[in-house]
Formats: structure tokens, sequence, C-alpha cells
């Protein structure tokens, strides 16, 4: 027997209502079925960011301040304190190995290269001055700040070793060191290693062949002077004293007694020395003209050559006894010649 129309109809609509219920029942389990996402009565995990975010802060923190104090790129100063578990001190030991290995690569990699540019280093403490050489490749390099550097490091390892030297001075005292013996002096006491460590790290860090071409120290007891003078002289921006340039000159000096204007003439006789290049002092007897040129006392001098150096200096009631002259690249010119 055959359904009404209505009766076929409502089975229908129940049998669709069924089908829809089934559906959504599926969807809302873990049978996800198309596009459509119904949302899970489960809370869901938010993001905890106390602790991570102190962690992180922290850390940014000690990345910071180690690329302040180290020098080196943001990425090894990070390499270096994952390296440590965050301990600053060790990152920075770390840091100092890795570039001074890395420099020793690049040192052994530019040897022979020529350097002829460079700068002069002068430094006065109490009664010892010093005078040093690095060179490099280039000007520009020289003109870079921790090229500079170098070479205040250099002149203070030649400094303390002057005056570590134990010696009861009646008289002046002067020596020298050339590259051998200027490489292997202590940094200095708040720098780990020897110059040529220091060397290393720089060529690292510059990417030029460097050398640390020789110094020059005196030491004076009372009764003596040194006047000193740089050409071309800019200050070292650092605590110490040092004084940068392309020529350098100490010309010591007896006096009797303590004079006023002792570091003007020291100055003038220094600019002498630098511009004249005398070969030794000679004597105020000495007659100006043929062999004499080379001897500073009977030299023309500098600021007014109408009269000699000596004849400069007699009234000054001082007595010039030695002098030491600096000038960068030095020699070069002939090496390469020969």
């Amino acid at each position: 027997m055959s359904q009404p129309p209505e009766v076929c109809s409502g089975a229908r609509e129940m049998s669709l209502l069924r089908s829809l219920r089934l559906c959504l029942v599926a969807r809302a389990g873990t049978c996800p079925v198309g596009p459509l996402q119904l949302q899970s009565s489960q809370p869901r995990h938010t993001f905890h960011t106390g602790p991570r975010l102190a962690s992180s802060a922290s850390s940014k923190e000690l990345l910071l301040k180690l690329r302040r104090k180290t020098g080196y790129s943001f990425v090894n100063c990070k390499k270096a304190l994952e390296a440590c578990s965050g301990d600053l001190k060790q990152a920075e030991s770390w840091l100092h190995k890795q570039a001074q290995k890395e420099g020793w690569s690049r040192a052994a990699k530019l040897h022979g290269r020529k350097t002829k540019e460079g700068l002069i280093g002068l430094l006065q403490e109490g009664n010892t001055t010093v005078l040093v050489e690095v060179n490099c490749e280039t000007d520009f390099v020289s003109r870079n700040i921790k090229f500079q550097q170098l070479v205040q490091q250099v002149a203070l390892g030649t400094l303390l070793h002057c005056q570590n030297l134990k010696d009861q001075l009646s008289t002046y005292s002067k020596g020298f060191l050339n590259s051998s013996e200027l490489s292997e002096l202590p940094a200095g006491p708040e720098t780990e290693g020897s110059l040529k460590d220091q060397l290393a790290l720089a060529i690292g860090k510059l990417g030029e062949n460097m050398t640390l071409k020789r110094a020059a120290w005196v030491k004076v007891p009372a009764g003596f002077y040194v006047g000193s003078y740089v050409h071309g002289a800019m200050h070292s921006p650092s605590p110490h004293n040092l004084v940068l340039g392309k020529y350098g000159a100490l010309v010591i000096c007896e006096t009797s007694e303590q004079r006023a204007n002792l570091e003007d003439l020291g100055r003038r006789l220094g600019q002498h020395v630098v511009g004249m290049a005398p070969l030794s002092v000679g004597s105020l007897d000495d007659e100006p003209g043929g062999e004499a040129e080379t001897k500073m006392l009977s030299q023309p001098y500098l600021l007014d050559p109408s009269i000699t150096l000596g004849q400069y200096v007699q009234p000054q009631g001082v007595s010039v006894v030695d002098f030491v002259r600096f000038e960068c690249g030095e020699g070069e010119e002939a090496a390469e010649a020969e």
C-alpha cells in the first residue's frame, strides 16, 4: 500500500535532520569534515611570558655588556656566551682566545707584506721617556683607533720594562729594543699575554700586516732633562699621556738648575733633531760646514739658520749630551733597494 504524500515528505525531513545531526556530532568530535572547525570546550594553553621574558632580557643585557667591553661583533659575543653558559668573564676570555687564533692565522698569511706606514708613539712618566715605532701597510689603518691602541700598548709595555730595571742612576741611561725583543715584552698588568699576542689580535681585526719595529727608552736622575717633540702630533684618546705622529725625537740635556722654560727649550731642540737629522751631538768647538754638518751643535739652527744650534743653546744654561730620533718607515726604502 502506498504512503500518502504528506507522510513521505515528513519521513524525508526526519531523515535529513538525522543526517545533519550526525554530521554536526562528527565535526565536533575527533573527525572534522571540511573547513568548518568547532572550538573545543577545553581551555586553551596560553604562552607564559614571565620567566622567559626575564631570561631573554638578562641575556640581551649580557650580550650588550660583552659587546661594549670587547668590541667584537654581536654574533661572536652571542657564540661566546652560549659556549660559556652565560658566564661573562669566561666569554670574554673565550673571545680573546678565538680572536688570537684567527689573528695568528691571518698574521701567517700576511707575513712578508711591506709595512712602510705606521706611527711613532711618545710616552713620558716621571723620569722615564719612551719612543716606539709600530708599522702597518697603509696610512688609512694607521689612523684607525684599534691600531693607535696597539701603539699605546707597545709604549706602555716598554715603559713598564724600563721602570722595572733596577739601576742606580748617577747619570742618564738609554736603551733600545729591536723587533724581537719588543715582541716578547709583557703587554701590561691589565692585559694577558705578550705584545706579540696583542699584535696578532690587531692583525686579525684590521686585516693588514703589522710589525713592532723598535723602541727606545731614556731614564734620567736629578740634574738632567729630556726634551721631546713629535711631528704631526695627535694625542691618543686614552688616559695616558701618549703622543702619536710620524717623526719623534728625544733630546737629553744636563742642567745645573731647574729652569722655567725647559719644556719649551726641549721642544725646540726636538724640532731641530727631527728637521735636521743629525748623526751625533758634536761639541761647541766644531766649526760649521763639511763633516760637521752631521753634528748637532755645529748645524745651522733650524728656527734661525743665522746661528748654529750650539750658539742657541749656550746662553740657555743647558748642555746637550745625547738624542734619539725616529722616523716612521725609516730604512724600508734602503732595504727595498738592496
